[in-house]
């Protein structure tokens, strides 16, 4: 078990991400994908998708999740600036090449806000 005070961001993150993962599912949506990462070239930042979902009807969801445990800054929600917007399309675009056919997509942000995310036993939130 990680105690509060020694979980570091990647844990943090990867709760978040666990945590936002389980809240979808029961939404009913299945998992294709997760951290789906494409490389843009030598030395140039590409891009990563943190969960990849499919809805009951086909549409394809890109899902970034932020947590954030205060309202710093605008909170999660605001954390997701320009630059991270074109690498989740970038990232997205490589995805749906790999694609027989053009699904109906959506990009969607799970902000998790004012607590701390922390790993549990086995990971989950």
């Amino acid at each position: 078990m990680v105690t509060r005070e020694s979980a570091t961001t990647k844990e943090s993150g990867d709760a978040g991400e666990a945590r936002a993962l389980a809240h979808l599912l029961g939404q009913g949506l299945t998992l294709v994908q997760r951290n789906y990462r494409v490389a843009r070239g030598p030395g140039a930042r590409g891009g990563e998708i943190d969960l990849i979902l499919r809805e009951r009807d086909g549409t394809l969801v890109f899902v970034e999740v932020r947590a954030r445990r205060g309202p710093a800054h605008g909170g999660a929600a605001a954390s997701v600036g320009a630059t991270k917007r074109r690498s989740l399309v970038f990232a997205a675009q490589h995805f749906l090449r790999t694609q027989r056919t053009l699904p109906p997509c959506r990009f969607d942000v799970v902000a998790i806000d004012g607590e701390r995310i922390e790993p549990r036993d086995g990971s989950r939130s």
